[in-house]
């Protein structure tokens, strides 16, 4: 008997260091367009910009060179040694120049412990990567999914 309360305890001390250990979104997740000064984009052509990017709250995204859209949101209990992120990308169907369909582009993010938000965002920087229809944002931890967000293209 004193085995299974012992056992039982441990159980239950391991279980609750598991749930502390996960990692979660916390707070408001700003979504949508990132402001940017330049109006007339060229194919290839990207503004650098920081994190701290004004966004304006939309789920409508203008179907044009330069439009940067997607998340910024902030992660608590991460470890350098963690599981690293999953960002999914499902696209309308973007066919490259060599003619492949991308339905899904991947993207692996390991996690900064020191980084007070992340950003998970896309930019139409080439004239076959601007598809109209819906757009899925989708941020992983493994198997288990952080965040979602749609986007209509137009």
């Amino acid at each position: 008997m004193h085995y299974t309360r012992f056992s039982a305890l441990f159980a239950l001390v391991f279980m609750t260091s598991l749930v502390h250990a996960q990692v979660r979104v916390e707070g408001p997740v700003e979504y949508g367009i990132f402001a940017s000064p330049q109006h007339d984009f060229k194919p290839g052509e990207r503004v650098l910009a920081r994190s701290s990017q004004q966004i304006e709250r939309t789920t409508v995204i203008p179907a044009k060179l330069g439009s940067k859209f997607g998340l910024r949101y902030t992660l608590l209990g991460k470890r350098a040694d963690d599981t690293p992120l999953t960002l999914l990308y499902f696209t309308p169907g973007v066919i490259s120049p060599d003619g492949v369909r991308h339905d899904k582009f991947e993207v692996m993010q390991k996690l900064t412990p020191g980084a007070a938000q992340e950003v998970m965002a896309f930019e139409f920087t080439e004239p076959h990567e601007v598809v109209s229809g819906e757009w899925r944002l989708m941020v992983f931890q493994g198997d288990r999914k952080l965040l979602e967000q749609r986007f209509s293209v137009r």
